[in-house]
């Protein structure tokens, strides 16, 4: 186990900046998931703790020493990939035992973490199976296995879920959750779901455009969003966005005004802050979605529990919210009322 810093981590590409400037500190058996759009920077911030991308400049310290220029194997890490990058011609066993092999660990030092490793991930009846003979979520607990049994410092999870049915990404999710608790390993997970981001990490990194935008617990970076990347980003459906001028709120420095599906009510056309003509309405189970076409024919999303009378296609709405449930930001995004 370890602690993990990155000290103003920059990456660039011949003249193109990617990474620019990345201030992380993770204590020591921490989850953190970096999380954010296609483009963003998150895989090429975790292939640089690996070791797989080389650092343009700044520092990354894995328990206080300085590995930014190391080789992946001098780090004391252990990586788990999209594609399970497992060997097709061995069996399950010797796909974990593999690089307790070119480590020259003893024979039956490899037989008791594996071992082990299989208990735990119940693999203990398929170790003599190809990986062809499993299915996607058994290839995923081959690849975490692997990675268990060399009892890195770190782990790193590189969209580890994003082959998998919806399904078995819910199953995946609670038990690899589950398996780093009882572990205690410090680990990095990249993804671009949010709900994977909420509902994994200890604290989760917002990355936008190279940046970091916001680093926090996931409950505290939904409640108070420091820009309306972070705010657009985080949360299902997302955060609807209206004009402030339309709003009268333009005199107070908001250029936009951001207000959650689930904080909008709907109400009679002449009772709402807004008016509206309904798009589309969306039963889901439990709750129910009406899109509405706003006054700059944008589209506002009201998520109302399914008990509620809902209004049909073509009907005109009125929305409104609770003053302290509205989030404002400026021209460059940046929160100005939090």
């Amino acid at each position: 186990m370890a602690r993990v810093t990155l000290q103003d981590v920059k990456k660039s590409f011949g003249k193109t900046d990617v990474i620019h400037g990345v201030d992380i500190d993770i204590e020591d058996g921490e989850f953190i998931v970096i999380v954010g759009p296609s483009g963003c920077g998150k895989s090429t911030l975790l292939r640089m703790v690996a070791g797989l991308e080389t650092v343009t400049s700044g520092q990354v310290q894995i328990d206080g020493r300085d590995v930014s220029h190391l080789e992946p194997m001098d780090r004391d890490i252990a990586m788990v990939f999209q594609n399970y990058a497992l060997y097709p011609h061995m069996s399950v066993f010797d796909n974990m035992a593999y690089g307790l092999k070119i480590a020259k660990v003893p024979k039956a030092e490899i037989r008791q973490r594996v071992g082990q490793a299989a208990e735990i991930l119940q693999l203990t009846d398929y170790l003599k199976r190809k990986p062809r003979e499993l299915s996607g979520g058994q290839r995923q607990r081959v690849a975490m296995g692997r990675a268990i049994v060399r009892k890195p410092a770190v782990f790193l999870f590189d969209e580890p879920l994003s082959n998998l049915d919806a399904k078995l990404r819910v199953q995946m999710r609670l038990e690899i959750k589950t398996l780093q608790r009882e572990l205690g390993v410090t680990s990095l997970y990249v993804t671009h779901d949010q709900v994977e981001a909420m509902t994994l990490a200890d604290r989760m990194v917002v990355m936008n455009g190279g940046v970091a935008d916001q680093i926090g617990d996931p409950l505290s970076v939904y409640a108070n969003p420091r820009t309306a990347f972070v705010a657009g980003f985080i949360g299902s459906p997302p955060t609807n966005f209206i004009d402030a001028a339309t709003l009268g709120e333009s005199a107070e420095g908001a250029a936009t005004v951001g207000v959650r599906p689930e904080h909008m009510q709907l109400v009679a056309a002449a009772d709402g802050t807004l008016s509206g003509d309904v798009v589309d309405v969306e039963p889901l189970g439990a709750e129910t979605l009406v899109h509405v076409c706003g006054p700059h024919r944008d589209l506002i999303t009201v998520r109302q529990d399914s008990s509620l009378a809902m209004p049909a296609a073509g009907e005109t709405v009125g929305l409104r919210w609770a003053p302290e449930q509205a989030m404002r930001f400026d021209g460059r995004g940046q929160r100005t009322d939090s």
